[in-house]
Parts: C-alpha cells; structure tokens; sequence
C-alpha cells in the first residue's frame, strides 16, 4: 500500500482583470497552501475502485480523482490497476482546491507506481484539463498565479504567521460567482508587490479579493466570519478563492488557537496551519 497527503491552498488576494471571449477570466492571485488535507491509501487491484470516506461525494466519472485517472490511462498507460482509499477532511466546493489537489495526487501516484518517470511540467500538462489549480498541486510550490491562473511563478509567499480557516458550511459556485463579478483591468496594487514589499500588517489595507464582494451579498455569514475572525485578533483576514472558506492570519500562537477554539465550538469545521508551512510531497509506501 501506497500513502500520500493531498493538501488544501487559500488565496493571498485575488483581481478580476479581464473577462475572455471564451468565458473564463484573466486573474491575479497568490497560492499559499494550508495543512488541510485528504489522506490517500492505494493498492493494486484488479480493477479501478474508488472509495472515499464521505459518501455523499461521487465517485463516478464526474469525481476528479477517477478524471484524473482515465487521463492518465488515456494518455500515457497503465500496466496495472490500483484501488484508491480517500479519508475527505478537505471540505468540498469550499475554494480551497480539494478537488485540484486530489487530480494532482492522483497524476503524481500512478506517475510513481508505473514508473512513468514523467516530469512536473509533464505532469502539469497532462492535467490541465482537469482545473486550473492542478499544476499548483502538482509542484507543490506557493506562487503567484496569472492567466486563468494555471501559470504559476514559483515565489516563497507562504505567510510567516498562524493561518486559521473556517469553513461556513456551505458551498459558493465559482461560475456564478465570476458571472458577477466586476473585472477591473488596472487595480491599484499589484498583488505581486503587496506580497513581495509590504509587511502581513498591512495586507488588510491593500489586499484584496475582488470576488469576495460578490459572496458576501449573498451569504452575510461569510462577511460575519471574516470580521469575527479579527476582532479576534487577525491581522489580515479574507476569504479564499470563489468562496466560501474564510481565513485569518495571526501573528501569535495563542491568539491564533483561542479564534480556533471559539470557532470549533460553534460547530464549524476549522483548520490551523503553522507558520512557513510546506506540504509533503511525499508518497509513501506502508506495509499494511
């Protein structure tokens, strides 16, 4: 049996700059990755099985990781068959990139369990189709994302504070909420520079999501959360992507686990990921 952790990311700001002719739109954001994460469990089989702790998922072919693994088969082979066991901590549509991740974990495992030997950017390519935070999960490497947001410039940006992520509960529809979203083609501030030259202090003052406007006329709660999570001490907090998980950053260990606390006990499912946290990559083998 193979194991492997599948990591969660949160936006560090995010502009609108352009709506395309094909529907999508042109961005800027920066990546960081959180410790939320799907643990993966897989063993040959004799035939492609999926099984993911949450059954309310489907497993069938509309599940990235089974997309993920018929483009493999597709494109490059397989000599054998595999059975992936999932434990789902990474709450679904909550724009942290669960389901990105989990394409890209599966790419990298079969990529290593059939000795493909097929590179990251091999990889990236492969997965392209599969969503346009893919090629993030597969290098593992915090960035600055633009285009789509599939180009990626590698930058250490990884926060040097507490990050605490709350999810609301409920999932955001990243079409619908681009659909609403206003594009504005100059905005004030890179996002590049407030994360390279200004200090996490100030991030509150300059950084910005420009979708988050849009989620919040609908949902308040993710508004309320935002504001809850500093006043309880957060010195930069926004929500992550197209929504719906929120995050704040603390400078403080105590500080950062009394918010968790407060929020664990109203019932909301939470994460706290350390300061300059770095995902493993690793793929490990494990005798059952």
């Amino acid at each position: 049996m193979w194991i492997a952790n599948s990591y969660a990311k949160i936006n560090l700001g995010l502009h609108v700059l352009e709506k395309l002719p094909t529907g999508y739109h042109r961005i800027e954001t920066g990546f960081c990755f959180i410790e939320w994460s799907d643990r993966f469990e897989v063993e040959e089989s004799d035939r492609f099985i999926l099984k993911l702790s949450d059954e309310k998922i489907p497993v069938d072919e509309s599940n990235l990781i089974t997309k993920a693994y018929r483009t493999f088969e597709r494109y490059v082979g397989l000599k054998k068959e595999y059975r992936f066991n999932v434990t789902k901590n990474i709450p679904a549509g909550a724009g942290v990139g669960g389901g990105s991740s989990n394409a890209a974990l599966t790419l990298r495992i079969l990529n290593k369990l059939e000795e493909s030997a097929l590179t990251d950017d091999e990889l990236v390519d492969l997965g392209r189709g599969l969503g346009a935070d893919v090629p993030l999960f597969i290098k593992g490497k915090c960035g600055i994302g633009t285009g789509l947001g599939h180009e990626i410039e590698e930058m250490n940006i990884q926060p040097d504070g507490w990050i605490l992520s709350v999810f609301p509960g409920f999932e955001s529809s990243t079409p619908e909420v681009y659909k609403h979203s206003v594009p504005n083609p100059e905005p004030d501030f890179l996002i590049r520079s407030i994360l390279q030259d200004e200090e996490m202090d100030q991030w509150q003052y300059l950084l910005q999501n420009d979708l988050e406007p849009v989620v919040i006329s609908k949902y308040e709660l993710v508004g309320n959360i935002r504001d809850q999570l500093l006043d309880l001490g957060a010195v930069y907090s926004a929500m992550s992507g197209s929504g719906s998980t929120i995050f704040g950053i603390f400078e403080q260990d105590f500080v950062a686990i009394q918010a968790y606390d407060s929020f664990h006990k109203l019932g909301f499912r939470v994460n706290l990921t350390k300061p300059g946290f770095l995902p493993d990559m690793g793929i490990y083998r494990s005798e059952k």
